[in-house]
This record gives structure tokens, C-alpha cells and sequence, in this order.
């Protein structure tokens, strides 16, 4: 094992799928020269050149057709938006494109691309650049939807979108960049599709995923100074997403909550909620209940901010309510 940030295992990730297959490159705005946003890229280009690490313009529709039309024709582009927040821009290849271009061309053409950036509100930066994409994405068939919570699952899991012949929507956290966390040494792949247990406990489920899992072990240790015991499942893989795991868990806890960063309606958390209605109603002893951002785009004003997110005070009353100790 070794530490290192969330961004460098990301790079680990890339380099080493770039020195394995000649075919995968990276694309974006300043991953070149500016050695990525956010440093992620750093090096790269003085190991691969120019025309494997290439700086686009700020034309994000531009570059994302162009990677669309490179994966149709034997290439396997990395896709790096600044944020996912300027994607929507690109939301016309990455849907109408990349995600049908299989069905639609009856199986001639895969679209191996991996379109990465940073994901959900990073700070005060208002309204536009604080959204959180997952649910948004992961509503359309076709797409791989990915978002990772420490560096070792970024690294494991960016391997596993790299070699996956489907497109893939990896979304990372601004806020996370240097995190710092354990990662195996030598090759280390993840299992799209796998969820991970991040905490063993026997008196409710907590379901989560990507950088709002701080607040959920923020919220184990402090229940656990009163004998509530969390289990904390890490979705990592939002689709295809691993019911089974959940499931498996509710039979043990016979309660669920489910942490999200993102708006209510049409959630993550809905689907879960739905999922588990369906197939383990019968181990329910309460209602499933969503500790969620509040239905409102995001402030400027960090106050505001902190009303907004979910938090550790949420999450135990929640907890709480579903083992009826309120």
C-alpha cells in the first residue's frame, strides 16, 4: 500500500492505461499545458506528448463530438471537463451520441470514452457550478455512471471506465482533489457495478456515495457513543447500480437511509427507496427515508450553504426517526 492523493491516483490511473494501450489519449481544456484544472494531468504531457494529452478550446459540445467520433474509429479518448457543471454544454454527444450510438448503429460501433471532471458544489461558487450530476446521467441507458469516494476506489475504478467499451460518466469532486487515502500497489482494478462496505453495523443501513460519505462516518461515530451501530454502503457505481449488496444489508438492519448530494425529486435516493419497497419489503421494520440537499439551487453565501447540504445533525436525526427513538 501507499498514500497518495485523490489526483494522483487518478494520473496513476490514466498513465498506466495510456502506457498499456496506445489507442487511449486525453483531451481537455488545460490538461496539457497547464498540466490540467486541478493538477490532475500534471506530467503527462511531457511523457506522452501533444498528440496524446491535447488542450481543446473552451468548446465543450467541439471536443466531446470529437471524442465521440475518435471512439467510433479504434480510439479510447479521455474526456476531462473543467467541471461537470460546463458538460451541459456537451450533454448533446454524451446523450444522443455516446450513449446510443451501439443501439443506433445496430452494434456496429462501441463508443469506449471516459468523460471525467469535477462534480457537486465545491465551495461558493453559486448556483450554476455547484450542481451534482449523478441522478441527471444516470437516467439515460447507455451510460456508465461512476463516482468515487477516496483515492484508492479513483484509481481502481478509472481503470475498470478506461477498458470498458461502453461511455463512461466519471464524476469526481473538486473537493476531494487532495484527499489523501491508501492505494495498492502494482495493477488494481475495481468491478464496475460493485458496491463497497465501507462500515460493518447492525442497526441501520446507510447508503451513500461520492465525497458526502464524510458526513456519513461523521454521523457512525457519533451514534455509535450511543450504541447505534451504522452500516455504511458506498454505491461507487451509480449505474449500473448494486441493489444486491443493499439488500443483503437491509436483511441484516431491517432499516434504510439514504445519503445524498443532490435535489430530492428524481433522485438516487428514489430509486433505492423504490428498489427496496419491491424486493425487500418484508425485512422493513420502518420507512426508508432520504437525508438529501434541499430542493433549491445553490447560494453564494456559505451560511446558506451549510442550511442547503445534508449534515451530521440530519443524518442522526434520521437515524433516529427510522429506529424510533425520536
Amino acid at each position: 500500500m501507499k498514500v497518495i492523493q485523490f489526483r494522483e491516483a487518478l494520473r496513476e490511473a490514466m498513465s498506466e492505461e495510456m502506457r498499456r494501450d496506445s489507442s487511449v489519449f486525453l483531451m481537455g481544456e488545460e490538461v496539457a499545458e497547464y498540466n490540467g484544472a486541478y493538477k490532475v494531468s500534471q506530467g503527462m504531457l511531457d511523457e506522452f506528448g501533444p498528440k496524446r494529452v491535447i488542450d481543446t478550446p473552451i468548446a465543450e459540445l467541439g471536443f466531446a463530438g470529437i471524442a465521440v467520433g475518435a471512439s467510433m474509429n479504434g480510439l479510447r479518448p479521455i474526456v476531462e471537463f473543467m467541471t461537470w457543471n460546463f458538460a451541459i454544454l456537451a450533454a448533446d454527444q454524451i446523450i444522443n451520441s455516446a450513449a446510443k450510438m451501439l443501439q443506433m448503429s445496430g452494434g456496429q460501433y462501441h463508443c469506449p470514452i471516459v468523460f471525467r471532471g469535477g462534480n457537486g458544489q465545491a465551495g461558493q461558487l453559486a448556483a450554476t457550478h455547484s450542481q451534482s450530476f449523478e441522478a441527471f446521467y444516470a437516467h439515460v441507458p447507455g451510460l456508465k455512471v461512476i463516482t468515487p469516494s477516496n483515492p484508492a476506489d479513483a484509481k481502481g475504478l478509472l481503470k475498470a471506465a478506461i477498458r470498458d467499451n461502453d461511455p463512461v460518466v466519471f464524476l469526481e469532486s473538486e473537493k476531494m482533489y487532495g484527499d489523501k487515502g491508501e492505494v495498492p500497489e502494482g495493477e488494481y482494478i475495481i468491478p464496475i457495478g460493485v458496491a463497497d462496505i465501507k462500515r460493518k453495523g447492525s442497526d441501520v443501513t446507510l447508503v451513500t456515495f461520492g465525497k458526502i460519505i464524510k458526513v456519513a462516518h461523521e454521523a457512525a461515530e457519533v451514534l455509535v457513543k450511543e450504541n447505534i451501530h451504522l452500516e455504511i454502503i458506498d454505491l461507487r457505481t451509480i449505474r449500473p447500480i448494486d441493489y444486491q449488496t443493499v439488500v443483503d444489508s437491509i436483511k441484516k438492519t431491517n432499516r434504510c437511509i439514504v445519503l445524498e448530494e443532490s435535489w430530492p425529486l428524481a433522485s438516487i435516493a428514489s430509486e433505492i427507496s423504490y428498489h427496496l419497497q419491491r424486493y425487500a419489503f418484508d425485512y422493513l421494520d420502518a420507512p426508508v427515508m432520504r437525508v438529501m440537499q434541499t430542493d433549491t439551487p445553490f447560494a453564494f453565501s456559505p451560511t446558506l450553504i451549510d442550511a442547503a447540504l445534508p449534515n451530521v445533525d440530519r443524518v442522526v436525526a434520521a437515524v433516529k426517526s427510522v429506529l424510533y427513538r425520536n
